[in-house]
């Protein structure tokens, strides 16, 4: 942890001297159609930040100005999507997202770099899954190409809220709903895709300090032949039980254990865990239970990079004992390292900070997210 505080301080004493934040003036707006057309367009040039405090900035919704919608019948394929204004929208009571739960969601960021510039990361990863998820849940959905200009578009509309470097991201929620009316339980006649956006920063309130984990072993968050590898809107709120009482008791969070045998960790409430002992790394398999993390597939490569043996399989609670690290990946939560979890009363403890392999993945994954070193991956996408 003193290492990550020293880099993050040397990162914003650079930043300072290269770059500048000017005060928000006044708004101007643009069309929908306009913004379609997919062509560069001059977004509120007028000023360049939204009046944001960015050092007090969390993980809580903080509405920006644009979404994107696009719509489509069970039987068409996406076409036309436009920006719309921020807002609420309208769906049937009988909708087969608000009575069956046919929903998708995705989470990906928009960083800032230091020459002002906007980086994605990753987004034809979010635009794949959302596309296995669809297909699991009997819904069209937006080609990668679609997804892909949907975000651009909207990252663009709202670029004033994008924190600046080292303040945070414009974090990206797209969804994809069945709002469709249905009565029987059958897929929904109508579907909507939409993108919003929130400026974020730490996803836990513990900001970079390492985590404590419960455990759980009386709720679980999949099941086999279920939806736990996809990422469906109904995987989310059974969750929230077992984490509400995980943190009146001072956890961060919870740790599942896999619902047939209960003697296998699967994953954090919403992020993949990967331990580490000596020169390997372990993580849980994805094999329909556990998702298939963005930010996991890219500490994995990054991590064969450094020399490490990366094996996907199950892992017996019980390494719990004796593990060298714990730590978590996310879009949310990035890399975060756990200092301990706690399984049937009994608390163990990881070393985290300076020298921790966490501390190393953390550091070249988000330098490559903002765009600080070469992305010899050709991971990150340029807005326009």
């Amino acid at each position: 942890m003193i290492q990550r505080s020293i880099s993050l301080r040397n990162s914003m004493r650079f930043l300072k001297r290269h770059s500048s934040f000017p005060k928000v003036g006044p708004h101007t707006f643009f069309t929908s159609q306009a913004a379609a057309a997919c062509e560069p367009s001059p977004f509120r040039t007028d000023e360049e930040y939204a009046d944001v405090n960015w050092d007090k900035l969390g993980f809580d919704l903080m509405p920006t100005d644009y979404m994107y919608v696009m719509k489509c019948s069970q039987d068409e394929k996406f076409s036309y999507g436009e920006l719309n204004h921020y807002g609420n929208i309208e769906l049937s009571p009988s909708s087969g997202v608000l009575n069956y739960g046919q929903g998708l969601l995705e989470g990906l960021k928009a960083y800032r770099k230091v020459d002002g510039g906007l980086l994605l990361f990753r987004p034809e990863e979010n635009a794949r899954r959302l596309q296995l998820g669809a297909e699991r849940m009997c819904m069209p959905s937006p080609s990668t190409e679609q997804f892909i200009n949907a975000v651009k578009q909207t990252v663009a509309a709202n670029k004033r809220w994008v924190p600046p470097p080292g303040k945070g991201s414009l974090y990206m929620r797209p969804l994809l709903l069945g709002t469709g009316a249905i009565l029987g339980v059958a897929p929904a006649p109508n579907y909507t895709f939409l993108i919003y956006a929130s400026p974020v920063a730490n996803y836990f309130k513990e900001g970079m300090a390492p985590l404590s984990l419960f455990v759980e072993d009386d709720f679980h968050r999949a099941t086999p032949g279920g939806t736990g590898g996809i990422k469906t809107i109904g995987n989310y709120a059974p969750v929230m039980k077992a984490q509400i009482r995980a943190k009146k008791n001072g956890f961060s969070d919870v740790l599942y254990l896999d619902s047939v045998n209960k003697k296998y960790i699967e994953e954090v409430s919403a992020s993949n865990v990967f331990i580490v002992k000596g020169n390997m790394i372990s993580t849980p398999a994805t094999e329909g239970t556990i998702l298939a993390g963005i930010t996991r597939k890219s500490v994995i490569d990054i991590a064969h990079n450094y020399g490490y043996q990366v094996v996907e399989r199950p892992i017996p609670v019980t390494e719990l004992t004796d593990a060298d690290e714990v730590f978590c990946t996310g879009t949310a939560v990035v890399v975060a390292p756990v200092g301990s979890i706690t399984y049937h009363g009994k608390r163990f403890e990881y070393k985290t900070g300076l020298g921790a392999v966490s501390e190393k993945l953390y550091s070249t994954l988000t330098a490559i997210q903002m765009g600080l070193i070469e992305d010899k991956m050709g991971w990150t996408v340029e807005i326009d």
